[in-house]
């Protein structure tokens, strides 16, 4: 019997009917933003619920994103959040984070979401500048893959210890098990994946959710 079940359409949509419980404006974004043509670095609704159900076992109140698109991940965390909590969503689009921006009203959560506009490695080591190391309790990384093992060092010393880093499409449509493909951004990834497995800071699991989702827990 095989270890694993591989996930065609027809089980992905069984497993969004079975589990899924979304928020009607999660939903309404999701729609939206499938209209636009870069619709695919959107994350689907149940990587949007597994990372709030992480936030609210780890009991995180300050998150960190870097790589905001049109809001689905920062508004299923922010949902997630306590009253009193926050994240710092980090993106160069003001374009993007508009539709953000909307949603995130329409949610009554926008009081808890400081957006800032730049090249997310200035932002990154602004923060380690002016708050130090240690300071948020979950990291979302889903950029430029090309950046990705600058974001992953800096959201590292960011987070706190027992604090996790989690990373988008670490299995880039399965290019990064393809010997043939060598294009900058599946190197990249490959890259941070080999050089995570080693990475004696963290705890590490790849949980094969959507385009692969690596968790790394700061120790």
């Amino acid at each position: 019997m095989s270890k694993y079940t591989s996930v065609d359409d027809a089980i992905h949509d069984y497993i969004l009917r079975v589990s899924v419980r979304e928020n009607p404006l999660l939903a309404r974004l999701r729609e939206e933003t499938a209209q636009d043509p870069m619709a695919r670095m959107q994350i689907a609704p149940d990587q949007g619920q597994f990372m709030a159900f992480l936030c609210r076992l780890i009991g995180a109140r300050r998150t960190l994103e870097v790589g905001v698109f049109t809001g689905y991940s920062s508004l299923s965390v922010a949902l997630a959040l306590p009253d009193d909590g926050g994240i710092v969503a980090l993106d160069i689009s003001d374009e993007w984070t508009s539709v953000a921006r909307r949603y995130w009203e329409a949610a009554g959560v926008a009081n808890k979401i400081d957006l800032r506009l730049g090249p997310a490695l200035d932002t990154l080591d602004a923060l380690l500048t002016e708050e130090g190391e240690n300071r948020f309790d979950f990291a979302f990384i889903d950029a430029d893959k090309e950046n990705y093992g600058g974001y992953y060092e800096r959201c590292l010393r960011l987070i706190r210890p027992g604090g996790i880093v989690a990373i988008d499409n670490v299995l880039w449509n399965g290019k990064v098990a393809d010997p043939e493909t060598r294009d900058a951004d599946t190197e990249a990834i490959r890259a941070l994946n080999c050089a995570l497995r080693d990475d004696k800071r963290i705890d590490l699991s790849l949980v094969p959710i959507a385009d692969g989702l690596t968790l790394a827990r700061k120790l």
